[in-house]
């Protein structure tokens, strides 16, 4: 039972280490950016239907490499635009949004990821690149730079 215990505590607190802390309030998120003096990180995703969403999220947002980074460097932003009604949004969270998708992203891209300032100006932008987790850090750094 020790063990058990054990195990799940060294779980947690590796979760808790690399966990993002993904802002779905660009309002709160900005305010956090402010305080920081850090730049933010928009996505624009379809979390249950755009397959390089999917697989920009596996493959470089999940990995160790962009937890740290992230942890350290950026405040992070989800507009997430799922399609199926298990994973609706509230109509609050739908209306802002829509809003973040008529200032930042009027074609609809997806995935569509957007370096932003404190202030809420665009830095750089990027869709989904099939590229290693450290190159893809270093193309969203370049940008701050």
């Amino acid at each position: 039972m020790k063990k058990i215990i054990f195990l799940l505590a060294i779980v947690l607190v590796s979760n808790m280490m690399f966990s993002q802390d993904w802002h779905n309030n660009f309002k709160d998120a900005q305010s956090k950016a402010q305080e920081s003096h850090k730049p933010m990180i928009l996505v624009f995703s379809g979390s249950d239907w755009c397959a390089p969403c999917i697989k920009l999220d596996k493959q470089v947002f999940q990995s160790d490499a962009f937890k740290n980074y992230a942890n350290e460097n950026v405040v992070l932003i989800r507009a997430d635009f799922p399609r199926k009604k298990q994973n609706a949004l509230s109509d609050e969270q739908q209306k802002q949004n829509r809003g973040l998708a008529e200032k930042y992203n009027p074609n609809g891209f997806f995935p569509y990821v957007l370096v932003l300032n404190e202030k809420g100006d665009i830095l750089g932008k990027m869709g989904y690149e099939k590229v290693k987790p450290e190159t893809y850090i270093n193309k969203l750094q370049s940008f701050v730079k």
